[in-house]
């Protein structure tokens, strides 16, 4: 029986409207996990911005000695000094990361067909750099909090610190020193990290069935991984990531702090400029890959946490249609 015009725009309002609620579903998803993931590891995150930037009463500790200098030096909840822009920034920035990434995997999947490894390593890149984009700015302010010391401080606040930044260091892209950088880190750590995740999933999911799946309490009678399953694909994936992105991230950072203290001034010229100077000030080791031990005790449960909140999000809004890909 055909359509009459009313039906079709009865069934056109309906589609709209799910779409609009899957969007608004996957964006909380997403933010939920950033959220989760980026609190888990917050004091290891602002340890490793002090000893990436060399800061003066942290220089010469290490992860664990560093953190409970913090604690001596500062109190318990200096740990967590700059989560607040860490949450302003980080639940935006995930919620478009994940739900970016599901339309550019959809995207490719039509373009390259649905196992097309560089297509999930492409939708990965692309969600990373879409997400990055849109929140850089929360990401310097973040790095600027974190930085600062207890009784030392230059800024007083998000809305402070953005103020101090754009008045003083040049304007708005004073907001995004640094962000050439943190692109082209980006392409492979988010690409990488996206790619790792969904092949070990499907392997994990091909090979050790009984293992890591459980069946999906959806009717359409697929499989999920486990919760421990998840876990470790996010655990994997980002160790992988950091692996090939870290430098690039310490030159982030040495960037984003080049105007605030005065021992890192050298290194705000530029990209190429400032990989250059940390090799040649500090080498390889101490420079270039300073605080990657860190990176591996946050990144791992950080990934790790993300993946698996968003996962479990999925089902819980009912995303998921119980059968991973």
């Amino acid at each position: 029986m055909a359509l009459t015009t009313e039906n079709k725009e009865v069934i056109i309002i309906k589609t709209q409207k799910k779409d609009v609620s899957y969007v608004i579903k996957s964006l909380l998803a997403g933010g939920v996990a950033g959220m989760c993931s980026k609190t888990t590891v917050a004091p290891l995150d602002r340890i490793k911005i002090l000893l990436q930037a060399h800061n003066k009463h942290y220089a010469r500790f290490g992860v664990f000695s560093g953190l409970a200098e913090i604690v001596k030096r500062e109190s318990f909840v200096a740990l967590y000094k700059g989560n607040g822009a860490q949450m302003v920034r980080v639940f935006p920035y995930a919620a478009i990361q994940f739900t970016s990434f599901e339309f550019y995997k959809t995207l490719s999947s039509s373009l390259l067909g649905n196992g097309s490894h560089f297509g999930k390593f492409i939708a990965g890149s692309s969600a990373g750099v879409t997400a990055v984009t849109l929140t850089y700015p929360l990401d310097t302010i973040r790095a600027r909090l974190a930085f600062q010391v207890t009784g030392e401080h230059v800024y007083n606040g998000i809305i402070h610190t953005a103020k101090s930044i754009v008045q003083n260091e040049g304007g708005i892209l004073a907001l995004y020193r640094g962000f050439v950088p943190t692109l082209c880190g980006m392409v492979p750590y988010a690409g990488i990290t996206f790619f790792c995740f969904e092949t070990i999933k499907k392997f994990f999911l091909k090979t050790f069935p009984v293992l890591f799946s459980k069946q999906s309490s959806k009717d359409s009678g697929g499989v999920v991984l486990t919760v421990p399953a998840k876990l470790v694909c996010g655990g994997l994936s980002g160790a992988f990531a950091q692996c090939v992105s870290y430098p690039l991230d310490v030159t982030r950072r040495r960037m984003q702090l080049a105007k605030m203290d005065p021992s890192n001034g050298k290194y705000g010229y530029g990209m190429i400029k400032t990989l250059v100077t940390v090799y040649q000030n500090d080498g390889i080791v101490n420079g270039l890959y300073r605080g990657m031990s860190i990176n591996f005790l946050r990144a791992v449960p950080m990934v790790a946490v993300s993946f698996s909140t968003y996962e479990l999000m999925k089902q819980y809004l009912e995303l998921d249609t119980g059968i991973d890909s």
